[in-house]
């Protein structure tokens, strides 16, 4: 037996994205081999960015209504996010690229992958790519907003970036991958008038 053998898998749903039940044997660091079950959501990979303005020290976030947030205590269930989406099929810089331009209305220049990360690798699959790219704020071409088709409505917020670092730090900023990218930033000192 390899490290790890699928020995079923079911399909629970299939009604927005897919869960699954896996029962597999897995061996253990002392050679022992357990049998278990876990219920996996594929959803498919994502792509997120932080678009930053170095010249007037900003950052450009969205903030929409969550669902998932809302029912587990988060008042009005509204959240403040980088911008994301997930992949459709396309490379994580076509799909990013696209998406800013929904959500934000801006177009970008040169994108830059800072990295990739799973998630929330106990139970969901997604892989998301992280991007920074600066952003003009003369190659703004529309409100954004998202695709009304898809019931997005969001807010474009443009941020100082240290607002956006004490809004972090007072919990008002509470999504992982806007977290992740914020602190990349500070950590980068991308919004530096020295940076190169």
């Amino acid at each position: 037996m390899s490290e790890v053998e699928i020995v079923d898998t079911q399909l629970l749903s299939d009604n927005w994205y897919l869960l699954h039940k896996y029962t597999y044997r897995v061996r253990g660091r002392d050679g022992s081999v357990q049998t278990q079950s876990r219920e996996v959501y594929d959803r498919g990979n994502g792509a997120t960015i932080l678009l930053y303005n170095r010249e007037h020290g900003t950052v450009v976030l969205t903030r929409q209504f969550r669902l998932p947030t809302f029912v587990n205590g988060n008042p009005d269930g509204m959240l403040v996010e980088a911008c994301a989406g997930l992949l459709d099929n396309d490379a994580p810089e076509d799909c990013i690229r696209r998406e800013v331009e929904e959500e934000t209305g801006y177009t970008l220049g040169p994108v830059r992958k800072a990295f990739e990360a799973y998630m929330s690798p106990g139970s969901v699959t997604e892989i998301l790519h992280f991007f920074v790219a600066e952003y003009d704020r003369a190659a703004r071409v529309s409100d954004g907003g998202g695709l009304e088709a898809e019931g997005e409505d969001i807010a474009v917020l443009e941020l100082p970036f240290e607002e956006a670092l004490a809004q972090m730090a007072r919990g008002e900023i509470r999504d992982g991958k806007t977290i992740m990218l914020l602190q990349y930033a500070a950590l980068h000192r991308l919004l530096e008038p020295s940076h190169g």
